[in-house]
């Protein structure tokens, strides 16, 4: 996939990211100076087109080392497209327990939505066709720190 823009570099995702986390402090008051817990959720089972991705699909598992009852949840992804990865992501978190509030924390809104979904903190939104995908690197996997957009590949989007 060859890129035809670069949509942030290096110093782009920093600032967004830096103002994301501003504004989640601002939100939820009484976080500051406080370790705050990180897991990693699997949404690989919940998945609405599990079928159709592979028939033995990479399980990853899920990584969540604390408790969720009644507490505030930031589900937090790279880029927001048509909801369907949120959703899942929203399925997997419930099996985990009941948080009080979940909020939705993206680097890339591209629109296009399926679902009503709506991020709380967005880094840039980035109009796109459904023809192009967009690439976020980073540099623990692909060397680099960007986002780009590129034209889509005989039928793959993200």
């Amino acid at each position: 996939m060859i890129d035809k823009a670069e949509i942030m570099d290096e110093s782009g995702i920093v600032r967004a990211v830096t103002r994301i986390a501003h504004e989640i402090i601002e939100k939820n008051k009484g976080v500051e100076g406080k370790s705050v817990p990180v897991g990693i959720l699997d949404i690989t089972l919940y998945r609405d087109d599990l079928s159709m991705l592979s028939e033995h699909p990479i399980i990853n598992g899920t990584e969540i080392d604390f408790p969720i009852n009644d507490k505030k949840i930031v589900l937090v992804d790279d880029v927001l497209y048509t909801g369907r990865t949120v959703r899942a992501a929203i399925d997997a978190l419930m099996d985990s327990g009941r948080p009080r509030m979940v909020q939705l924390a993206v680097l890339i809104d591209r629109g296009h939505r399926e679902l009503p979904i709506r991020p709380d903190y967005v880094g840039k939104n980035v109009p796109t066709s459904r023809f192009e995908v967009v690439n976020v690197k980073l540099s623990e996997i692909d060397g680099v720190n960007c986002v780009t957009i590129s034209d889509i590949e005989k039928g793959i989007s993200h």
